[in-house]
C-alpha cells in the first residue's frame, strides 16, 4: 500500500502557493523583494509556502507532492531550488520521501493530535467558564415541551407493542419522506431510516460499507466527531482541502483525490459546513456527485446544518441527493440535534430502498432502534408546523449570537482573520500566526473554552485556527472575546501554559 493517500499536482500546488501572495500580500512581497529587508532565499520561500499550506490544511497531510522536475517547471524555478526546499521540509518533519514512492506531506513528531476533544461542561460550571466547545444551543421553548406533550398523547398505541422499530416509527419515516418530497426530492418512507442522531447515521453507513484499512475521503477541515468515528472504524482518511474563503469545494482537488485514492466513501457537509460555515454551490454539488459516480465512491452528505440559514438573501441550492436520481451514489444524513436541540437525539438516513434495508439489517448488531418518545416528538413537530416555528426562533437566536460574536472578535482580536458565514453555528478563525492549541490551553485557564484547529484536521493540520460557535451573545460574547484576547496575548508573550488534559468530544 502506498504511503500517501492523495496527490497534489504541480498546477494545483502552484495555484495554492500563488494565492498566498494575495492572502498575505505584505509578508509575501517582503519575502520576495530585495527592498523588503534581507532577501529570503528562493528555496526557503518555497519551503515556507508549502509548510504554511500544510499547517492550514490547504494541502492535506499524506498528500504526494509533484516530482522535483515537474514542480520546477510549474513554478518556473530551477530544479535545485525545489530540491533544496524539499530537503528543508524533510529536515523540519513536514515531508517524507522514499525511493520509488516519491515525497509526501507529513506533520513533525510531537505536533498536536487532532483527536483531542472537549467534554461538554456541566451546567453548574457556566457561571465561571464560557463554554465555546460545543456548537449547540438551548432547547427552543415552548416547542420542546409542546412536542413532548404531543408525543405522550400519541404514545398509548405504541406502548402496547414491543417498542422495537429498527427502521424507525412509520409515522416519522412518512413525515421525513413527505418533507423531502415537498422540497422537490420525491421520497418514499422506504427510503428513510431513523437513527440515534447524525452520528448514529454515519456510524451505520461506515459499519455497512467500510472495512478496516479502506480509504474514506473527507473535507479538510471537517467535523471532529465524524473524523474520530471513522478513525475508530479503521478507515484510512483521505483529506481534501476545502476552497478558501467559504468558496465551497475545490472540485479539481476532489476529482484528483477520488481518481487517485478511489475511496469507498466520502463524507461531505454541503450546507454551512462545520467548522468553516461554507455553502457549496449547486454546480459544485452536481460536479462532485458526477466525480464520485465515476470513481465508484459513495457520498455521505451531512445535512445537519441545512435548516440554519441565517441570512434571508442567501438562497439554498438543491440538496446533494437531487443530483443522484438513481440513488446509487448519495446517502443523505440529517438530524434534529443542531437545528432543534442536541438533547433530541433523532437523526435519519435517506438512501435507496435496498441500502436502507441493508442498514436496518446491520443495525441488529448495534443499537436495535431509537427511543419511541423522541421519535413521536419529532413527528409531532413536523406534522403540526411546530418544526418551522421552532426553526425560525433558532435562526434568530443564532443570527444575533453570530453578529455579537463577530463584532466582539473584530474589536478585541483585530489580527484574527475569518469570513462571516451565511448560516450554520460556527466561525472558523485564523489566529494571526499564533498556535490555536496554545490559545485553547491558555483560554481554559482564563475561563473560556474553545476547540483548536487540529481537532478538525487529519494528522495535526490547522494549528493556526480555532472554531468559535454561535452559542453566546450580548455581554457574554464580549466577555468571551476579551478572555480570548488575553489568552492570545499570553501565547504571544511566550509564557509557559499548563497543558489541558486530553478530552474526547467536540459537538
Amino acid at each position: 500500500m502506498s504511503p500517501w493517500t492523495s496527490a497534489v499536482g504541480a498546477p494545483q500546488l502552484a495555484r495554492l502557493l500563488g494565492s498566498q501572495h494575495t492572502r498575505d500580500g505584505v509578508a509575501a512581497e517582503a519575502a520576495a523583494s530585495p527592498t523588503g529587508g534581507r532577501r529570503v532565499p528562493a528555496y526557503r520561500s518555497l519551503a515556507d509556502g508549502v509548510r504554511l499550506l500544510i499547517l492550514e490544511g490547504r494541502v492535506p497531510v499524506a498528500a504526494r507532492l509533484p516530482a522535483e522536475r515537474e514542480l520546477a517547471a510549474g513554478l518556473a524555478v530551477s530544479r535545485t531550488t525545489v530540491a533544496a526546499a524539499y530537503e528543508a521540509l524533510r529536515g523540519e518533519g513536514f515531508l517524507e520521501s522514499r525511493r520509488g514512492a516519491g515525497s509526501w506531506t507529513a506533520m513533525p513528531a510531537g505536533s498536536p493530535l487532532p483527536t483531542r476533544g472537549l467534554d461538554p461542561l456541566p451546567p453548574e460550571a457556566a457561571a465561571s467558564v464560557i463554554d465555546l466547545g460545543c456548537a449547540a444551543l438551548p432547547a427552543p421553548e415552548p416547542w420542546l415541551t409542546r412536542a413532548m406533550h404531543g408525543a405522550l398523547d400519541e404514545l398509548p398505541p405504541y406502548a402496547r407493542t414491543h417498542g422495537d422499530y429498527p427502521a424507525g416509527l412509520p409515522a416519522l419515516r412518512q413525515a421525513l419522506a413527505d418533507r423531502y418530497t415537498a422540497s422537490g426530492i420525491p421520497t418514499m418512507p422506504e427510503q428513510m431510516m431513523v437513527t440515534t442522531g447524525a452520528m448514529g447515521a454515519v456510524a451505520a453507513a461506515c459499519r455497512l460499507m467500510v472495512r478496516p484499512g479502506e480509504r474514506v475521503a473527507v473535507e479538510s477541515p471537517s467535523y471532529a466527531n465524524i473524523l474520530q468515528l471513522m478513525r475508530e472504524a479503521g478507515a484510512r482518511l483521505v483529506p481534501v482541502a476545502v476552497a478558501d474563503r467559504l468558496g465551497g469545494w475545490d472540485i479539481p482537488a476532489w476529482r484528483q483525490a477520488l481518481s487517485a485514492a478511489a475511496p469507498r466513501l466520502a463524507y461531505v457537509i454541503a450546507d454551512f459546513h462545520n467548522p468553516t460555515g461554507a455553502l457549496a454551490t449547486e454546480e459544485q454539488r452536481r460536479q462532485l456527485v458526477d466525480a464520485a459516480r465515476a470513481a465508484g465512491t459513495v457520498l455521505i452528505a451531512d445535512e445537519t446544518m441545512t435548516e440554519l440559514r441565517l441570512d434571508d438573501e442567501v438562497a439554498l441550492p438543491r440538496p446533494v441527493c437531487a443530483f443522484d436520481p438513481g440513488g446509487s451514489t448519495v446517502i443523505t444524513v440529517g438530524s434534529a440535534s443542531k437545528s432543534f436541540w442536541a438533547g433530541m437525539r433523532i437523526g435519519w438516513v435517506r438512501a435507496a430502498p435496498d441500502v436502507i434495508r441493508s442498514l436496518v439489517a446491520a443495525r441488529a448488531y448495534a443499537d436495535l432502534g431509537t427511543p419511541v418518545i423522541e421519535q413521536l416528538a419529532v413527528a409531532w413537530l413536523l406534522n403540526t408546523g411546530g418544526w418551522e416555528e421552532a426553526i425560525e426562533v433558532r435562526r434568530a437566536l443564532a443570527r444575533g449570537n453570530r453578529d455579537a460574536l463577530v463584532e466582539a472578535v473584530r474589536r478585541h482580536l483585530p489580527d484574527w482573520e475569518f469570513t462571516v458565514p451565511h448560516g450554520g453555528l460556527t466561525l472558523w478563525a485564523r489566529t494571526g500566526g499564533l498556535s490555536g492549541s496554545r490559545i485553547a490551553e491558555a483560554g481554559a485557564r482564563l475561563g473560556v473554552r474553545v476547540p483548536s484547529g487540529p481537532r478538525f484536521g487529519v494528522d495535526g493540520a490547522f494549528e493556526g485556527y480555532v472554531r468559535l460557535p454561535f452559542t453566546v451573545g450580548g455581554a457574554v460574547a464580549e466577555k468571551a472575546a476579551t478572555r480570548l484576547a488575553a489568552a492570545a496575548d499570553l501565547v504571544a508573550s511566550g509564557a509557559t501554559i499548563e497543558a489541558e488534559s486530553p478530552r474526547t468530544y467536540v459537538a
